[in-house]
């Protein structure tokens, strides 16, 4: 069927085109779309209420997409939806009617992020160049990512891509996408969170069940904090990053969930981790998988008896804001309710904080090679299929390529990474060294040391682990931890050794089911 592609402005027509056309096939006694039943809904609940035939595919779709036409123009969290939706919801009903076997993600809504490729959907990068909506060249990837893929076979049903800023080159906001500004769900005033802003605003703002989100420095966290998410950004190689828009692809890039639980988000991971032979970096998730998935981890008795090392100036020299402190005091009283034993800040006198600011952020060192290999990814019938073509044909130099013009006349050559390779082994000697001799079973931090910016301002998001975590490669867990007062939201991470996914969730959900902290945010249509 043909993709179609829309300006912002076409896209409630398309939703709307498409909500009447379900009408015409949607069972008489349908009532599941007659107002919005979804709200926070899990994906447990979910798949109960498609086990009791409460409910169909078809109408569980049609009801996100109404809620999306309703409120896309006042968040614009969409670049690209799927025309499909409805026809590959029906497919699941038949599939489920006639009893075949099903995926996890069976008849579950997702969005995904604008960087990661869908077959036959443009590529834009979130760069106005290559919007062709906007007069530029049209990139048309002609197989799916292989995370993309694992998730359509699971069943899930893809109801578009979600904003960027361009090249996801902003944690903070979205400002620089070809299509504007997305918004925060919670609250408009606050920026969204970057870069996987769209992602984080559909899935918060109930537009969506799950979200794939992406991150090099933040931009899974950052997003999943701002808009009272949880957000898993994974251990280096866990997920494969093959068919994403890259800023570190051989080094720093992870793919991971958006959800608005720690169950729904493991489910997710469940779904796309593992090796693929299109990214030979997940060789080295074999054997680092729980068997029976992560959600078999998930326990409510997971803090018990566990040791977490708490922040401090040892880690980073950033003082928390004293309402930061305030809350972050009260989610380690909630951790210590749960059987956690504390240490307060395990980095001190370890140098850490100092080595840390000594070497900054390493490893985009290898963006001119990765984006050479992502375009020869996109097929013969491209448009462009090199770094060389892309620079000829939109007259542009991308910003993200600025540090490395060097790079240029090679882009197939592999870049010096060995800066990268001594400070990320050095960062890993610190974590691991640390944890050992605390016997830690985890860092608990906020995620941000201060709150939310407002999207007026021109301040950015305060990340605490950003990029220690993400030139380490280590996993890290977001959890929504109350609020602030003024109604920013405020999130923990658990952070781990490499692999250590199975054992940051199970203390997340345990945390998170002891809480409770996260609410519903209240969408309002823009005048």
């Amino acid at each position: 069927m043909k993709i179609m592609r829309l300006r912002k402005r076409s896209v409630t027509a398309l939703l709307a085109a498409m909500v009447s056309a379900s009408l015409v096939t949607a069972a008489p006694a349908a009532t599941a779309t007659e107002e919005f039943l979804f709200e926070e809904i899990t994906l447990s609940q979910l798949q109960a209420g498609y086990a009791k035939g409460e409910y169909t595919a078809e109408e569980v779709v049609k009801a996100y997409l109404e809620r999306i036409e309703k409120y896309e123009a006042s968040y614009n969290a969409f670049t690209t939806m799927n025309p499909n939706a409805l026809e590959e919801a029906r497919e699941i009903d038949r599939l489920r009617a006639s009893g075949e076997p099903l995926g996890k993600l069976a008849g579950v809504p997702i969005v995904i992020k604008e960087a990661v490729d869908m077959a036959g959907f443009p590529s834009t990068m979130g760069w106005e160049p290559l919007a062709k909506e906007l007069g530029g060249i049209e990139l048309i990837p002609e197989r799916d990512a292989p995370v993309v893929a694992r998730l359509k076979a699971a069943g899930a049903i893809i109801l578009g891509r979600t904003n960027i800023p361009a090249f996801s080159s902003s944690g903070t906001r979205a400002t620089t996408s070809w299509d504007g500004d997305t918004y925060n769900a919670v609250d408009a005033k606050f920026v969204p969170g970057a870069s996987s802003s769209g992602t984080a605003t559909a899935v918060s703002g109930n537009m969506a069940v799950l979200g794939i989100a992406e991150e090099t420095g933040g931009s899974i966290q950052n997003p999943a904090a701002a808009q009272a998410l949880v957000g898993i950004k994974p251990t280096f190689g866990l997920v494969p990053n093959a068919g994403v828009v890259p800023l570190a692809g051989s080094t720093r890039d992870v793919i991971g969930p958006h959800a608005r639980t720690v169950r729904d988000a493991a489910v997710m991971l469940d779904v796309i981790a593992g090796y693929s032979h299109e990214d030979p970096k997940t060789i080295a998730s074999i054997g680092n998988i729980p068997k029976y998935g992560y959600t078999s981890k998930l326990n409510k008795l997971a803090l018990k008896g566990k040791r977490i090392g708490l922040y401090g100036p040892g880690w980073r020299n950033q003082e928390l804001t004293e309402e930061t402190q305030e809350l972050y005091d009260k989610a380690v009283e909630e951790l210590e309710k749960q059987g956690a034993v504390v240490i307060p800040d395990p980095f001190a006198d370890t140098g850490f904080a100092e080595y840390v600011k000594a070497n900054g952020s390493v490893g985009i060192e290898s963006v001119i090679y990765d984006m050479e290999d992502y375009l020869e990814r996109l097929g013969p019938d491209a448009a462009i299929h090199s770094v060389e073509e892309l620079l000829e044909k939109t007259g542009e130099m991308p910003s993200v390529f600025n540090r490395y013009e060097g790079n240029l006349p090679d882009p197939d050559g592999v870049a010096d990474l060995s800066k990268f390779v001594e400070v990320r082994t050095k960062y890993l000697e610190y974590i691991n060294e640390t944890m050992d001799k605390f016997d830690l079973d985890a860092l608990v931090y906020p995620q941000m040391f201060k709150e939310t910016p407002l999207l007026s301002s021109e301040d950015n998001i305060g990340a605490t682990t950003v990029s220690e975590i993400n030139v380490a490669g280590v996993p890290l867990v977001t959890v929504p931890s109350g609020y602030y007062d003024s109604g920013s939201p405020f999130a923990i991470v658990f952070v781990g050794k490499l692999w250590s996914e199975a054992s940051l969730l199970g203390m997340a959900f345990d945390y998170e089911q002891a809480t409770q902290s996260r609410e519903a945010p209240t969408l309002v249509v823009k005048p």
